[in-house]
């Protein structure tokens, strides 16, 4: 594959993001703006606070909202046993919805956003290229 014609990325914006499930707000919603630019999501940690109470409390999640998408237990936490969980490459789609499922929390989960902004300027270079190349000369040829 040859790299130098595959986009660069120029910039990116890093964002963190971080939401409370309780027994009040059971789902949190992750969305973005409708652009052209590139939008990765990961999931860092979850954890119940201090005073979360002494039961399982289950979280699921759902990426890319739509009609065939389910939402999937992704974390079972405990405040005695595990009161907190770390993910490392776990990527979705936005927009996503985490929904506290079982437990009455208060659990925190925290994410980090990432947009990517593409070099076009390559693009540019590579039309100069193509119009400076002299048509071929087919008028010999019958």
């Amino acid at each position: 594959m040859d790299l130098s014609l595959s986009p660069s990325v120029s910039d990116t914006v890093c964002v963190l993001w971080g939401c409370e499930l309780n027994d009040t707000e059971r789902k949190a919603v992750f969305e973005i703006a409708e652009d052209l630019l590139e939008h990765q999501f990961f999931i860092r940690t979850m954890c119940l606070s201090a005073g979360a109470s002494k039961e399982m409390h289950v979280v699921e999640v759902q990426d890319r909202v739509g009609e065939y998408c389910k939402p999937v237990p992704i974390a079972t936490l405990h405040p005695m046993c595990q009161p907190m969980v770390s993910f490392s490459g776990f990527e979705l789609m936005p927009p996503v919805i985490f929904n506290l499922r079982s437990g009455q929390g208060p659990l925190f989960i925290s994410g980090q956003h990432l947009t990517l902004i593409y070099d076009d300027d390559d693009d540019e270079e590579e039309e100069e290229v193509f119009s400076s190349t002299p048509p071929l000369d087919h008028s010999g040829l019958q």
